[in-house]
């Protein structure tokens, strides 16, 4: 196993939702040799996420973009990138913003590292696999015939094919995130996880709303995603950077599909509140392009030697209300 110990760690996206829950993670292991890249402007909600985290130094993107593309002798110490920063909006529909900020940014930084053996860990997303028309296996080689819904997934599908096209795979490891939530995720509006949505109105009406389903296949609130708890989401990424041996693409989930159902009744017990829970159109525009299941196959993890136990769905929810939502506190508090 790689130690963190070895040199600077930079970890960009790092006042995000996982790039700060990573910081902890690793501050946790009583290291504070971090870099973290972002652009924090004068986002209280975003700065509220470093209140307790420990790093060396803040840094933009641009700047740091431009220090890698000098190979600027600040840079020597750097042994290991754990690349999250990007846009992770799945209705962004600027496709040129989309290619400078989550390919050929994660390509600059992805041919540095090889040039500089420097470990390179980078998100891809379960964005990735579209509407599991083709399965959601990390295990299934033909990644090119993965069809995203949205410019956000062919994003970061477009930098998966270039990597396994150069045999980066070989070295790298490339993160399938499937719908992580948790604590640190305030900042993100309308694209925060429908649990910290959910807890708002709840407090306010004590009434919550799920989309209806416009599939023959599922009942309202019966559609299923893969919901991976942060600190899960953070376990496996530290372990998966620090493990050498372990290189290529890896799904990161619970590795069991919950339906949204589940999800608000386990909401409103963490709120001891009676659950009371209707249905409302789901906007036109997002009627083509939502995915109705979502489920990670983890056995490539498990078979790297990943044995550590998951949050179940009730227990990360409960973690999650009654420790951070409500008394408003940020990991590390």
């Amino acid at each position: 196993m790689n130690n963190f110990h070895n040199g600077t760690i930079v970890v960009t996206g790092g006042a995000g939702l996982i790039g700060s829950a990573t910081i902890w993670g690793i501050n946790n292991q009583n290291l504070d040799n971090i870099w973290l890249v972002d652009l924090l402007e004068s986002n209280s909600l975003k700065e509220r996420n470093l209140e307790n985290l420990n790093y060396q130094r803040n840094l933009d993107a641009v700047l740091f973009r431009q220090l890698i593309s000098e190979n600027n002798s600040e840079l020597k110490n750097v042994k290991t990138i754990i690349h999250l920063g990007a846009c992770s909006s799945t209705t962004e529909t600027d496709e040129e913003y989309l290619n400078d900020n989550n390919f050929l940014y994660t390509k600059e930084l992805c041919e540095w590292s090889l040039e500089n053996n420097v470990r390179f860990v980078y998100a891809s997303s379960a964005a990735t696999y579209g509407d599991g028309t083709f399965g959601m296996d990390d295990r299934d080689e033909d990644i090119e015939k993965f069809q995203p819904l949205n410019l956000y997934g062919w994003s970061k599908q477009k930098f998966d094919i270039l990597a396994q096209k150069n045999g980066w795979f070989d070295s790298i490891v490339g993160l399938k995130y499937f719908n992580v939530y948790g604590p640190n995720e305030e900042h993100k509006g309308d694209m925060r996880s429908v649990v910290s949505k959910a807890y708002r109105e709840i407090s306010e009406t004590k009434k919550m709303s799920l989309f209806k389903s416009y599939h023959p296949d599922y009942l309202d609130g019966e559609q299923k995603r893969d919901f991976l708890y942060v600190k899960d989401a953070v376990q496996m990424t530290i372990w998966l950077t620090q493990n050498c041996k372990s290189s290529g693409l890896f799904n990161l989930g619970n590795g069991t599909a919950r339906t949204w159902l589940d999800l608000g009744n386990a909401i409103f017990r963490g709120l001891d509140i009676e659950p009371d829970i209707n249905f409302i159109e789901m906007p036109q525009m997002l009627r083509d392009k939502y995915q109705y299941f979502t489920q990670a196959t983890i056995e490539k993890l498990k078979s790297h030697g990943y044995d550590h136990q998951l949050f179940s769905l009730e227990e990360a929810v409960s973690d999650y209300v009654r420790n951070y939502l409500v008394p408003d506190l940020r990991l590390g508090a």
